[in-house]
């Protein structure tokens, strides 16, 4: 029972760690303040707004970005997105 407890509180812990350092989405008069830092896209076949945010925030964390911004989106039976990065 103790090992199932151990096991949820680092899933819990692993959870805020990641919300706490993932990349941002911002706007655009937040990124005039910014340096770009490239381009990525991401793109999918069903789900939600939630999970392109989340699939573009961890792409931006592993390209080094502290932020993102959202410059195209579509949606339908498939979806894509592509954001600007900044550092």
């Amino acid at each position: 029972m103790r090992i199932k407890t151990a096991i949820k509180a680092l899933g819990l812990l692993s959870l805020v760690t990641f919300g706490a350092t993932a990349a941002e989405q911002i706007t655009r008069q937040e990124a005039q303040n910014l340096q770009p830092a490239g381009i990525i896209t991401v793109s999918g076949t069903g789900g939600s707004p939630m999970d392109y945010r989340a699939q573009l925030s961890e792409k931006a964390d592993a390209q080094g970005a502290r932020a993102y911004r959202v410059i195209e989106a579509r949606s339908g039976d498939s979806w894509h997105a592509t954001a600007e990065l900044y550092k």
